[in-house]
């Protein structure tokens, strides 16, 4: 028998006192009004969206921006270049948790000082002002307006955050930018980083060196020397048993864990998650490692944009190989052997019920950070994101309570409540959005801003009407259309990001 947990096990064990319990989800059995399948996978469908979208009013600022530029490069019959303004830094806000403070959400941004010691235990007097200044101030942030609920009163958590996934709206958050200890909710900008890099049916066989290093304590999905996996089945690992072998396996594939571990902060700083410093990829505690409910939100929200992602966070169960043997006639087999996801939001336990439209993401738990957990629940045509870290209660899966009651108040709050700030696009997305020839209909998963749009090559300006004219006047005309295009598309695609099927999954 495989043992895929050690009960009780230190630092990072992500089932805690659940590794030794049952399924709850066997084969053949579909959830009732709950919004899963009895395979506990999401259809999968073509995508309709590429990147995380800039805010409308960036947008719209950008839109300008690229008009003006447009027509001095018309004028000039030369182009001009384009560039979005990169995150410039703020000074520190005055520490209020006031929650009816005023304040607009801004993405300017302050990156924290490195991460030299461990978490205090309290929040720092000013953290980073990425997505607003409001976030940036320890304590509750929220603005409830005329008919809003007030929030939880039973939350612990040392910090929490409530967002709108689809237009990155934040409605409500606690010491969101405090940079605490992660634990495997790591592994989503693990799988947000090196995912797109493996097809799905590609076959590994595992060597020796590709297992070293793992932590004592580890959480395994039960990998083994010698045997072959697919990357399919590795993410599986990765996603339903929080495998730390899993992890280790797919870095190897990628060049090592060192490797894998400078693109993890690579890509972070790339979606501007500036609280992250990454020294394992699987999660584990080391010295220096740290994120945030903000930056981990930020992680959800741009892996979801992936169909494979999406399939993998919200997948209940799923059949591991097991490992190669012969029976007593001498012939080689190989079975396999039922994983469940240990996000308890999803699979259920016997003191908490799967959450109505829950459709991932990924949980923790170590010594150093608690309990982790982001999740993804849609409800009534709305998707949101809540992320929890930390709760000081110890009641048995009181990470996912308390998102929960998150989940269900932000249901409630949603279009009552003033956002206290914003989930900001990735690097790659403002610049794109700066380009003329941008498309932002582009395919799912290409992770590119789209292909060129219509735009001739041969400068405008350079034209001459059948009288002689220059052709300033057809540069204004095409330079006024491209504004009413790039601001009204800019509204309709950008302020909205659409997960179809991300949880509306069949009955």
């Amino acid at each position: 028998m495989i043992q895929l947990h050690t009960p009780k096990a230190s630092r990072n064990q992500e089932t805690g006192r659940l590794s030794f319990m049952g399924s709850v989800s066997p084969a053949g059995v579909r959830f009732r009004d709950r919004g899963g399948e009895g395979d506990g996978t999401s259809r999968r469908v073509p995508g309709t969206f590429s990147v995380v979208p800039a805010p409308m009013m960036q947008t719209v600022r950008r839109c300008l921006l690229v008009t003006s530029a447009t027509l001095a490069s018309l004028a000039l019959t030369a182009p001009a270049p384009l560039a979005a303004p990169s995150p410039s830094p703020s000074p520190s806000p005055a520490a209020s948790g006031s929650p009816t403070a005023s304040g607009s959400p801004s993405a300017a941004a302050s990156k924290p000082a490195s991460p030299s010691a461990s978490p205090s235990v309290t929040p720092p007097a000013g953290m980073s002002s990425v997505g607003g200044t409001r976030l940036g101030q320890p304590g509750t942030q929220v603005a409830i307006a005329g008919g809003a609920p007030v929030l939880p009163k039973d939350l612990t958590a040392r910090s929490w955050i409530v967002a709108d996934a689809e237009s990155g709206d934040v409605l409500a958050a606690h010491n969101a930018h405090w940079r605490l200890p992660p634990a495997s909710t790591m592994k989503m900008l693990f799988a947000d980083t090196v995912l797109p890099r493996f097809p799905k049916a590609t076959v590994h066989k595992v060597a020796p060196a590709d297992l070293a290093g793992m932590g004592s304590g580890s959480s395994l999905v039960g990998i083994k020397e010698g045997e072959s996996y697919t990357v399919h089945d590795l993410w599986l690992g990765v996603f339903l048993r929080s495998g730390n072998d899993a992890v280790h396996v797919l870095s190897a594939m990628n060049g090592g864990v060192s490797e894998t571990v400078r693109q993890m902060n690579e890509h972070a700083e790339e979606l501007q998650a500036l609280d992250t410093h990454v020294v394992s990829p699987d999660g584990y505690d080391a010295p220096r490692q740290v994120s945030s409910a903000y930056d981990l939100t930020l992680f959800a929200r741009s892996g979801l944009q992936k169909a494979d992602f999406r399939e993998y966070c919200s997948t209940v169960t799923a059949k591991f190989p097991g490992e190669t043997r012969k029976n007593k006639k001498g012939k080689t087999t190989r079975g396999t052997f039922e994983i469940q996801n240990t996000n308890r939001l999803l699979s259920g336990d016997y003191d908490i019920s799967q959450y109505p439209g829950i459709a991932g993401v990924k949980n923790g738990n170590t010594t150093n950070a608690g309990a982790t957990f982001t999740g993804v629940a849609e409800r009534n045509g709305k998707v949101l994101l809540v992320t929890v870290m930390n709760p000081e209660k110890t009641d048995h899966n009181e990470v996912y309570k308390e998102t929960a009651a998150l989940l269900d108040w932000g249901f409630q709050a949603a279009g009552k409540v003033t956002p206290v700030g914003e989930l900001v696009a990735p690097k790659n997305t403002a610049q794109a959005s700066a380009q003329p020839g941008a498309n932002p209909s582009s395919s799912e998963d290409s992770g590119q801003a789209g292909g060129a749009g219509d735009v001739s090559a041969k400068p405008v300006a350079g034209a001459v009407t059948e009288d002689g004219s220059g052709g300033m006047w057809i540069a204004l005309a095409v330079a006024g259309g491209l504004l009413v295009l790039l601001a009204g598309g800019g509204y309709l695609v950008n302020r909205r990001w659409p997960l179809p099927d991300l949880v509306r999954r069949r009955r």
